[in-house]
């Protein structure tokens, strides 16, 4: 059953963007052995789903599979699954709480709990934010969910925005690396933000979970997020991820 989940997780992958992808990013996104991935594509290859360009031995869906469609997960099936944990974790940081997956290249909030204070505050469900500014948007990059690509215009908010290629690039590495993500005021002056991976049968990223605000609140001085909110963030990515199947967690 494992592997059948695994089997599934890569051709959604596959199935979700246009470019081809290599073994090594493959197996990154869904969090696998690059010879466990080897095997499943090999075994993918033999019945004709999933076929290897001769030259670069990057991977692609294979003619005798119709592609499957990228958003295979409902944003209201992720939100019923997150709705349990994401209101816990406000209370326990403190802090705002959004639930987001892609949509047309951007994150779509799917879920907002406000901050447990009396501050005015608006609610965000159904937003649509830049995915190299946020640290749920660099999270869903770092694992290309639905297939998503780096944007071509890397639109400037603030002056610690992301500007390059070179630059995000290395953002989606340490993600990967970490298993979690955060941005410091590049989408608004004086707020921060820290997200994780919510995973699918399989492995396969199908949004993020994240706490934001104040930067003195999220970060310590160096501009690094707390370790405990950390802790907390991936700890609820997680308990969402089993209510969503993967076995893993």
């Amino acid at each position: 059953m494992q592997s059948i989940e695994r089997a599934a997780a890569i051709l959604r992958l596959l199935g979700g963007g246009s470019r081809h992808l290599p073994l090594g990013e493959i197996a990154h996104s869904l969090d696998l052995a690059k010879g466990t991935t080897h095997g499943i594509l090999r075994t993918l290859q033999h019945v004709g789903f999933v076929e290897q360009d001769r030259v670069s031995g990057h991977y692609q869906l294979g003619a005798g599979l119709v592609r499957p469609g990228a958003g295979y997960l409902d944003p209201n099936e992720l939100r019923s699954h997150a709705i349990n944990w994401a209101d816990p974790l406000a209370a326990r940081t403190g802090e705002a709480v959004r639930v987001g997956t892609v949509l047309d290249g951007r994150v779509l909030v799917v879920h907002h709990v406000f901050r447990p204070d009396d501050t005015f505050q608006t609610l965000d469900v159904g937003t649509l934010l830049p995915i190299h500014a946020t640290a749920l948007g660099k999270v869903l990059l770092a694992y290309r969910s639905a297939g998503v690509a780096p944007p071509a215009d890397l639109d400037r908010f603030t002056r610690r925005t992301v500007r390059t290629p070179h630059g995000l690039a290395a953002e989606v590495v340490r993600v990967r690396d970490a298993g979690w993500g955060y941005e410091v005021e590049e989408m608004t002056p004086g707020n921060a933000s820290v997200a994780a991976p919510i995973r699918g049968p399989g492995g396969l990223v199908v949004g993020a979970v994240g706490t934001s605000g104040l930067v003195e609140r999220i970060c310590d001085r160096r501009y690094h997020p707390h370790p405990h909110l950390v802790a907390l963030v991936r700890e609820t990515a997680r308990a969402i991820s089993r209510e969503l199947g993967d076995g893993r967690h």
